[in-house]
C-alpha cells in the first residue's frame, strides 16, 4: 500500500508570518502545500492570487498543489504553470469543457486535478476518469477553512475508488476540508491518497508534531 500523503493547507495559516510557516512546512514530515485560490465568485470568498502564489513558490521546498475554486480557470492554466504549481486543480462545477481544460493543465507541464462539490456525484468522472491525475473530494462546502467534516464523504470515496479501479485509472483521491486525527485513519482505509489539512495543523500549538502524528495515524 504506498502511503498516505498530508497537504497542509496554507489557506489556514498565519499570513502576517506565512513565511515562517511555509518554512514550518518544509521542515515538517509534511508531503504537499495545499494553495487555495478563490475569486469571491465561484465562491463566497476571496484567499490570495498570483503575488502571494509566487511568493509561496519562492520558498517552498516541496508539492505545490493549487486548487483553483475560480470561474473560468482556463485564462489562467498558464499563468500558474509560469507561478510554480506542480498540481493544478480546477472544480468540475466550473469548468464547461473539462477534457480541454485538463489537456490544456498537462500541456503546460503539471499534474491536472478535478474538485467535486459535496452535492456532486463522482459518476460525473466517468468519461475522464483516465485523463485526471488527482481528484479532490470536497468533504466541507468550499469557500471557507473551519467546517466541519461532512460525513457522506466516506461513501465518496469509495464510489470514486471504485471507478478509479474500474476505469483502470490512476487517479490519487484527495479529501479537503475537515480532516482531523479523528478521521484521517478511515478516510485512508476507504481509499484515500491525499489528506488537505489546514486549521487542524496551522491551530495546533505543536504544527510539526500534528502533521507528524496526522501522517503516523493515517498510515497505520
Amino acid at each position: 500500500m504506498s502511503k498516505i500523503l498530508i497537504a497542509p493547507s496554507i489557506l489556514a495559516a498565519d499570513f502576517g508570518n506565512l513565511q515562517r510557516d511555509v518554512e514550518m512546512v518544509n521542515q515538517s514530515e509534511a508531503d504537499w502545500f495545499h494553495i487555495d485560490i478563490m475569486d469571491g465568485v465561484f465562491v463566497p470568498n476571496i484567499s490570495f492570487g498570483m503575488p502571494v502564489l509566487k511568493s509561496i513558490a519562492q520558498h517552498a521546498k516541496k508539492t505545490i498543489d493549487v486548487h483553483l475554486m475560480i470561474v473560468d480557470p482556463d485564462r489562467y492554466i498558464k499563468t500558474f504553470a509560469e507561478l510554480g504549481s506542480d498540481i493544478l486543480t480546477v472544480h468540475y462545477e466550473a469548468c464547461t469543457h473539462l477534457h480541454r481544460t485538463l489537456q490544456a493543465i498537462k500541456a503546460e507541464g503539471m499534474k491536472a486535478g478535478v474538485a467535486l462539490n459535496p452535492h456532486t456525484n463522482v459518476n460525473v468522472l466517468e468519461d475522464t476518469i483516465n485523463d485526471i491525475d488527482l481528484v479532490c473530494l470536497m468533504s466541507v462546502n468550499p469557500g471557507f477553512g473551519g467546517q466541519s467534516f461532512i460525513e457522506n464523504t466516506h461513501n465518496k470515496v469509495l464510489q470514486l475508488k471504485e471507478l478509479i479501479m474500474r476505469k483502470g485509472a490512476s487517479a490519487q483521491i484527495e479529501i479537503d476540508g475537515g480532516v482531523t486525527s479523528k478521521n484521517a485513519k478511515q478516510l485512508a482505509a476507504a481509499g484515500a491518497d491525499v489528506l488537505v489539512a489546514g486549521s487542524f495543523v496551522f491551530k495546533s500549538s505543536n504544527q510539526p508534531k500534528t502533521i507528524k502524528e496526522l501522517r503516523a495515524i493515517a498510515n497505520s
